[in-house]
């Protein structure tokens, strides 16, 4: 079993939510994290916390970042390297829902979810993988998508397209990067309480996915051993309400 104890992760969009879910998970695994998100605020709350579960050692840094930006893709990646010296994993779990029909739809209501949930995969990645290259031969990058990537429904075409966008290009950039010791996988949930779709956080026993359920299945990931490659995980709540 991989040892996870030392090793660095970013999460973008990890100051709440699915990402902050995934942050404590790391972080209680031994693992130093990045966060990455817009509100500096919300960014200092979640550091403060973080590092208060190991008292004396820095594990957790944030980095506002608005993943639509290039440059602030760039300064998360190299303020990680420069707290942490290395890089293993990235998480891309920032993500935006704009719902809307098409004949609706304003272009800078596009742009935005593209531009959050599809262009920043790349702008990430591109730029996290010379440093996974050096990780050791284990290094991971973890997409974060939705089952709205592959069931379209009215009023998301945005959102489809980005989540639609996500399987191809994880699957594309999977086979690529497979042999320079870099795994890739995406997680496509259904219905999680979260923040993201307006929802309170929902009490444990709610018929949704829980954010730390995906953080969990993100753990389990990365303790796979090597020679595995689970490159597609979808997720369902287990007892939906009835039609």
């Amino acid at each position: 079993m991989p040892e996870l104890k030392g090793r660095v992760a970013i999460v973008t969009g990890g100051s709440r939510g699915i990402g902050r879910a995934i942050a404590e998970a790391l972080v209680d695994s031994g693992v130093r994290v990045a966060i990455g998100a817009r509100k500096q605020a919300d960014l200092d709350e979640a550091a403060r916390e973080l590092n208060a579960k190991r008292a004396g050692e820095q594990v957790a840094i944030g980095v506002r970042c608005d993943v639509r930006s290039y440059d602030d893709c760039k300064n998360l990646v190299d303020e990680t390297v420069a707290a942490f010296g290395r890089l293993d994993i990235l998480v891309n779990n920032a993500g935006i829902g704009n719902y809307a029909y098409v004949a609706d739809m304003q272009p800078d209501q596009w742009r935005a979810v593209i531009e959050t949930n599809l262009n920043s995969l790349f702008y990430c990645s591109h730029l996290a993988i010379p440093h996974l290259r050096r990780a050791g031969g284990d290094a991971w990058i973890i997409n974060i998508g939705s089952l709205a990537g592959k069931n379209a429904f009215p009023g998301g075409a945005a959102y489809n397209a980005s989540k639609f966008g996500l399987v191809g290009f994880s699957e594309a950039l999977m086979q690529e990067v497979r042999n320079d010791g870099i795994r890739v996988s995406y997680i496509m949930p259904g219905s999680v309480a979260s923040e993201f779709v307006g929802w309170k956080q929902s009490t444990p026993g709610d018929w949704k996915i829980q954010p730390e359920d995906i953080a969990q299945i993100i753990i389990d990931l990365l303790r796979i051993p090597a020679r595995a490659l689970p490159s597609r995980i979808e997720v369902r709540p287990t007892r939906p309400p009835n039609p």
